[in-house]
C-alpha cells in the first residue's frame, strides 16, 4: 500500500488498516485477517515482506514527492544523514546551487513549511508506520523462531527511529525528562491517535519506549539465536546490532555502566570487527560486505535511486564518484579538525591536506581531484592544486574512479563505533576508558597514538568526529552532549560561518506544519520555538576545544 503524507495520525489510522492486512509484499497483495493468522502460524516466514516493507524504506526515491514535489534531496533515511550532517560544524561544503543541502547549511531547514522538515518527519514515521505494521502481525509470546526474529526487526526499527527523534525534537535526556518530545505511535494507541490525534509524548516517556523495544528485541533475537536462527545479510538487525542501538541510547541517557555493557555485548556478539590500518589506507566505505560494518543500507544498481544517476546519497557525499559533488564542490573536513590529526593517523589521508593533495590515493586519482575541484586564483598563485580537505574517504562503486553507476552501499552501524562508546561509558563510570581509547586508535588508526586529554569524553567525541565523519551519526552525539556549533574558522563560505550556542532554540527541528494541521491534538503552541535562523558571523581561526 503506498501511503499519502499527511500526518502521523493519518498513520496511525493505515496502521488500524495494516494490522489487519498483512502485506505480502512491500506494494502487494493484501490477505485478510484470518488468512494472515492461519498464514503467520503455519508458515511465519511469510512475514518477512512485512520486514522487507520497513527496511526498503531506508532506501527510496523521492518518497515524499506526493507532498513536496520532485525534489533531488529526497531518498530515504540518508537524505537525514546528510541533513545533519550539513548542520554540524565538521562537513564545510558549499552554499550554491548544485548543493541540495544548503537549507541546512544555513538552518532555514528549521522554518516548519522547509521541504526538510517534512523529509525528516515523514521518513522516520514511514518507517515506524511498516515498525508497527510488523509487530501488529506477530504474536509477542512467539516460540518460533521466525516469528521471533521478525517480531525483533520491527521493534528494533521502531526503537532506532524514535531514539533519533527524541534528539532532533528536544534537547539531551538528563534535565529534559518531562519537556515535550515526538508524538508516540504505536499498535497499541493506534485507534485513539487515529480518532483523537497523538500529543507531543514527553521525553521519558519516548526514551521509555525505545527502552522497552530494544530490550524486547534483544531478548527475541537472543532466543532466535539460540534456535539457529541468522540474518540474510547486513541490511537487517542481528543482535549485535541490537545490542548496538540500545548502547547508544543508554549513553545518551547517561546511563554510563549500562551503555559500556551493551557496546561490549555488541562487539562480543558482531561477526564484524574493526577495519585495520592497511584496509582504512586508501578510499572504502562503500559496501556492506566490508569487515567492519555492523548494518547498512544496502543499494543495487537496479535501484531507482541508482537509475535517478545523481539524486542518491553518493552523489552529494562522495567525492571520487560523477555525481552532484562534482558540481557543489564537494564535501571537505573542517580544516581545524583536520588539523588536531596527526600525520601517524592514517585517518589524516582521508582527505586532501592542505595542498589539495590527498595521501591515500594514487597520483592518477589526484590528478582527478586537482581537475575537479579546482582552486581558486588566490590558492593556486600558493601552490595549491586542488580544494584542501576534500572527502577522498568513501570509494565509488566498485573503485572505478569516476563511476556513475552510484550503487555505494550506505553504513548505518560500524563496529569501530562501538569501541568509541564503550571507551566514553568506562571512563564515565569510573572505569579506565582511556586505555580502552588507546588500544583502539594505536591497533587501527595511529600507532603513536597516546591520549593526553584531560578530559578523555571530549577526546573520544573528537575521535568520533574523525572516525564517523560524513556517516550521518556525529549530530546526535552534538545534542546528547549538549554542544553547540562553532564554525569559526573550519573553512565555510562567509554566510555559514555560525555560532550557536548549546541550548540555543535553533538547534532543535520544529515539527512540520502537516504535522500541526493534520494532527488533532497539537497546536502551534505546541511546536518548537520559532526563531529566526541564525545569522553569520566575523570568521576567525578558532583552535578546537
Amino acid at each position: 500500500m503506498k501511503l499519502k503524507y499527511l500526518s502521523i495520525t493519518a498513520m496511525a489510522l493505515a496502521t488500524l488498516t495494516a494490522c489487519e492486512d498483512l502485506d505480502t509484499e512491500p506494494q502487494g497483495n493484501v490477505l485478510t485477517a484470518e488468512q494472515k493468522g492461519n498464514i503467520v502460524d503455519a508458515k511465519p516466514e511469510r512475514a518477512e515482506s512485512g520486514v522487507r516493507g520497513i527496511f526498503s524504506q531506508f532506501n527510496v526515491y523521492m518518497p515524499n514527492s506526493n507532498a513536496i514535489g520532485e525534489r533531488h534531496n529526497d531518498f530515504g533515511y540518508s537524505s537525514i544523514m546528510m541533513f545533519t550532517d550539513a548542520n554540524t560544524e565538521d562537513v564545510v561544503t558549499g552554499d550554491n546551487g548544485y548543493n541540495w543541502c544548503g537549507n541546512s547549511l544555513t538552518y532555514d531547514d528549521r522554518n516548519y513549511t522547509s521541504r526538510e522538515s517534512q523529509i525528516v518527519w515523514n521518513d522516520y514515521y514511514s518507517i515506524i508506520f511498516n515498525a508497527n505494521t510488523v509487530i501488529g502481525s506477530l504474536d509477542a509470546d512467539t516460540d518460533d523462531k521466525l516469528s521471533q526474529y521478525y517480531l525483533a526487526q520491527g521493534l528494533a526499527a521502531r526503537g532506532f527511529c524514535y531514539l533519533e527523534l527524541a534528539q532532533l525534537y528536544q534537547f539531551n535526556y538528563k534535565g529534559h525528562e518531562q519537556s515535550p518530545c515526538v508524538p508516540l505511535i504505536t499498535v497499541e494507541n493506534a485507534s485513539e491517535a487515529a480518532a483523537s490525534g497523538a500529543p507531543r509524548a514527553t521525553v521519558e516517556a519516548v526514551y521509555a519506549q525505545v527502552k522497552s523495544d530494544l530490550t524486547q528485541a534483544i531478548d527475541l533475537l537472543t532466543k532466535a539465536q539460540e534456535q539457529g536462527q541468522k540474518r540474510s545479510d547486513r541490511r537487517y538487525i542481528d543482535l549485535a546490532v541490537a545490542y548496538g542501538l540500545r548502547a547508544r541510547m543508554n549513553l545518551a541517557m547517561q546511563n554510563w555502566a549500562e551503555a559500556a555493557a551493551d557496546a561490549q555485548a555488541a562487539i562480543n556478539s558482531t561477526d564484524a570487527r574493526p577495519a585495520t590500518i592497511e584496509e582504512v589506507s586508501k578510499p572504502t566505505f562503500s559496501n556492506a560486505n566490508e569487515p567492519n560494518w555492523m548494518w547498512g543500507i544496502y543499494i543495487a544498481e537496479t535501484d531507482d535511486v541508482v537509475q535517478s544517476g545523481i539524486v542518491n546519497w553518493i552523489s552529494h557525499c562522495g567525492t571520487l564518484n560523477y555525481g552532484y559533488g562534482q558540481y557543489s564542490g564537494g564535501h571537505q573536513i573542517s580544516k581545524k579538525l583536520y588539523a588536531t590529526i596527526p600525520d601517524t593517523d592514517i585517518r589524516k589521508g582521508w582527505w586532501s591536506n592542505e595542498m589539495g593533495i590527498c595521501q591515500n590515493i594514487s597520483d592518477e586519482w589526484n590528478t582527478y581531484l586537482h581537475e575537479t575541484f579546482k582552486p581558486t586564483e588566490e590558492q593556486e598563485a600558493q601552490g595549491i592544486v586542488s580544494t584542501p580537505f576534500t572527502s577522498c574517504k568513501f570509494a565509488p562503486y566498485q573503485n572505478v574512479l569516476n563511476n556513475d553507476v552510484n550503487a555505494n552501499d550506505i553504513p548505518l552501524m560500524r563496529v569501530e563505533e562501538m569501541y568509541l562508546i564503550l571507551a566514553e561509558a568506562q571512563q564515565m563510570a569510573g572505569q579506565d576508558g582511556k586505555t580502552t581509547l588507546e588500544n583502539f586508535v594505536r591497533t587501527y588508526r595511529d600507532p603513536a597514538y597516546s591520549c593526553k586529554a584531560s578530559n578523555v569524553q571530549n577526546e573520544v567525541y573528537r575521535q568520533k568526529r574523525i572516525e564517523l565523519w560524513g556517516e550521518g551519526r556525529i549530530w546526535f552525539d552534538l545534542m546528547r552532549l549538549n554542544r553547540g556549533v562553532d564554525r569559526r574558522g573550519a573553512g565555510y563560505e562567509k554566510n555559514c560561518v555560525l555560532l550557536i550556542p548549546s541550548g540555543d532554540a535553533n538547534l532543535l527541528w520544529r515539527l512540520p506544519q502537516t504535522e500541526i494541521n493534520g494532527n488533532s491534538a497539537l497546536t502551534d503552541g505546541d511546536n518548537n520555538e520559532n526563531k529566526p535562523v541564525p545569522t553569520a558571523v566575523p570568521d576567525e581561526d578558532v583552535s578546537l576545544e
